[in-house]
């Protein structure tokens, strides 16, 4: 269930059976050819893919996070860590006042990960209240099947190519791009993370067949809904 698509009253009615609910938690980033959105649309896309037939909402995606190293690119948008934490504080707080007691956040995008060593202060604080935290991407047969697909799967290249994830009328790239070494990104500025990656892509192929694609997708669906069903 999107929650977008449901009245106070149909939340209301929920709460009397169940007290789950998912939040996507995205970034509006570079990804060189593909949308800005990127990581917004897949967290909040296979959230609602992985809920639909278990009946558990799904709030809007979070679309900004932390993502600093990109601000030299523009469209980016990046919080401060005690921002970014303030706003999923509240957010959970209001859920949890209203009835929702167990939390699972579906975050699309890897910096936002470490927040959810700080977010794990306040479930310390509400012990009625259980959490997980899944980086979809990385879940086991997901990261599995990826490799086997194309070893060579970095941010803003073929791996986060989705039909739903391109843009009308920007054509990819045909070359495989050389991957970069991440250590050049340590502790690198903005400007200087823009001159090392160029278009953004960190390397590989720009994209691969959509029925790659939907098989990852598919796996990756799966997997989230068992950490849905589970919790």
């Amino acid at each position: 269930m999107n929650l977008r698509e449901m009245n106070w009253m149909q939340v209301e009615a929920y709460l009397e059976a169940d007290d789950r609910i998912v939040v996507p938690l995205g970034s509006t980033e570079q990804h060189a050819y593909l949308s800005l959105f990127t990581d917004a649309i897949l967290a909040e896309r296979v959230a609602l893919d992985a809920c639909a037939p278990l009946g558990v909402p799904v709030c809007p995606v979070v679309p900004y996070g932390m993502t600093p190293r990109f601000l030299a690119y523009p469209g980016t948008i990046s919080l401060r860590r005690e921002t970014y934490l303030a706003v999923l504080e509240d957010l959970v707080s209001s859920l949890h006042g209203q009835g929702f007691r167990r939390f699972v956040f579906v975050n699309g995008h890897g910096g936002n990960t470490p927040i959810c060593s700080s977010l794990s202060s306040w479930f310390d604080e509400h012990i009625d209240c259980e959490y997980a935290f899944h980086d979809w991407w990385r879940a086991p047969e997901t990261w599995r099947t990826v490799i086997k697909t194309d070893p060579v799967a970095m941010h803003a290249s073929w791996m986060e190519n989705f039909p739903w994830t391109r843009l009308a009328g920007i054509l990819q790239p045909e070359n495989q791009k050389p991957a970069i070494r991440l250590e050049q990104l340590q502790g690198a500025t903005p400007e200087m993370v823009r001159s090392y990656l160029g278009d953004g892509n960190f390397g590989g192929c720009y994209e691969r067949t959509d029925a790659e694609m939907h098989a990852i997708w598919a796996i990756a669906v799966e997997e989230t809904r068992q950490i849905v069903a589970a919790i």
